[in-house]
């Protein structure tokens, strides 16, 4: 089981307000990923995956223009094309997010941040797969992939 709330459903979940949550969040996934020994990927900017054993990844890629209704459909969508392929679900979850956020960064550049909608991150998953699987993902810090801190 992968949990993929946002702040506000994580809040209701773990009946913290919504304040605690942000003034805490690394420490919030890392506890509560161990507590319910599932990954929980915590929507945002950035976006934070914690697994069973306390690991914390951040997920770098991503805008704000990203932060409209159904786009967390598709990050579950991807996550779950993952899963479906085999994958493990932290690395499901830490590939999902990228693809994800990479779809999004890629919409931004050719539509803008404004008025993007989820439909726009979705019609970009492919061009974000087909960046990966040709290895032109900058290393620099706007799209590394995944840091694993702590």
């Amino acid at each position: 089981m992968i949990l993929t709330p946002h702040v506000g459903e994580l809040a209701r979940l773990i009946q913290k307000s919504n304040e605690e949550i942000l003034q805490n969040r690394v420490q919030i996934v890392r506890e509560w990923a161990t507590i319910l020994g599932k990954v929980l990927l915590l929507k945002g900017v950035p976006t934070i995956i914690g697994d069973p054993r306390g690991n914390i990844y951040f997920n770098l890629t991503a805008n704000s223009g990203m932060a409209t209704a159904g786009c967390g459909d598709v990050l579950t969508g991807i996550i779950a094309g993952f899963l479906a392929q085999g994958m493990p679900p932290l690395e499901a979850a830490v590939a999902g997010a990228f693809v994800h956020g990479l779809a999004g960064d890629l919409a931004k550049e050719s539509l803008g941040e404004r008025g993007m909608i989820a439909s726009d991150i979705q019609n970009h998953v492919p061009a974000a797969l087909q960046t990966i699987e040709r290895g032109n993902v900058e290393e620099d810090t706007k799209r590394t992939p995944f840091r694993r801190l702590f």
